[in-house]
């Protein structure tokens, strides 16, 4: 595997449930033959067990649908998509979004993904948009975006995976509870350094604090 304006309503309350969350979203047209390779993945990992704070979504060409269930607080999306980059039918990539590109939320509105332009940036510069409608941080809070991507062999119309992309769905499913353990295993990192930053700083405080009670008592 290769690693490379409409009305906004207020976020609903309920929503917190989903915050600190990692999305799986399978997307695709499954009337385009290959094209339909995330929401087979997507298929396959509703009959396996995955860790409390995953959810999987099949988001088809809904591309409005997922820029809006972004809007809960995702910590991390893993997109499943047919990717081609010229490679062999049925080859994976996993690629990770630079989030630092993210759309300028003073920009003027965009548009709603269509069925053959979902891509990160499209899914992303609408969320920005709606987030920064409803009073959020242009990501809602989302700090990784990462495609699991499968070469397709043909993306005509058909109903069906040609037998190279069927292959690989079971690997697919393999990577994805892959990639879920390295976020997972990413961010107790992170906490860690983030913690030994604190009580770092913490003692250089403490440290200050107890000098210049000296030199006040001197």
């Amino acid at each position: 595997m290769n690693r490379e304006a409409g009305t906004v309503t207020a976020v609903d309350p309920g929503a917190q449930a989903h915050r600190g969350n990692v999305l799986v979203a399978g997307v695709g047209n499954v009337l385009m033959s290959d094209d339909g390779f995330g929401v087979e993945v997507i298929r396959r990992l509703a009959d396996q067990q995955l860790p409390a704070d995953v959810e999987i979504v099949d988001i088809g060409i809904r591309g409005m649908h997922l820029a809006y269930q972004l809007l809960d607080g995702y910590r991390a999306l893993l997109i499943v998509d047919a990717t081609a980059r010229g490679g062999t039918p049925g080859e994976l990539y996993l690629l990770e979004h630079d989030l630092s590109g993210t759309p300028d939320p003073d920009a003027p509105p965009v548009g709603i993904p269509d069925a053959h332009g979902m891509t990160p940036d499209a899914v992303l510069a609408l969320l920005s948009s709606l987030a920064t409608a409803s009073g959020q941080e242009p990501t809602a809070g989302l700090r990784r975006v990462l495609v699991l991507g499968c070469e397709p062999a043909t993306t005509e119309d058909g109903i069906g995976l040609s037998e190279p992309v069927a292959a690989s769905v079971d690997r697919a499913a393999r990577a994805v509870h892959q990639v879920l353990a390295q976020l997972t295993q990413d961010d107790t990192e992170n906490e860690t350094k983030d913690d030994t930053r604190d009580n770092t700083e913490g003692r250089a405080i403490e440290g200050r604090a107890t000098e210049a009670g000296k030199e006040l008592s001197g």
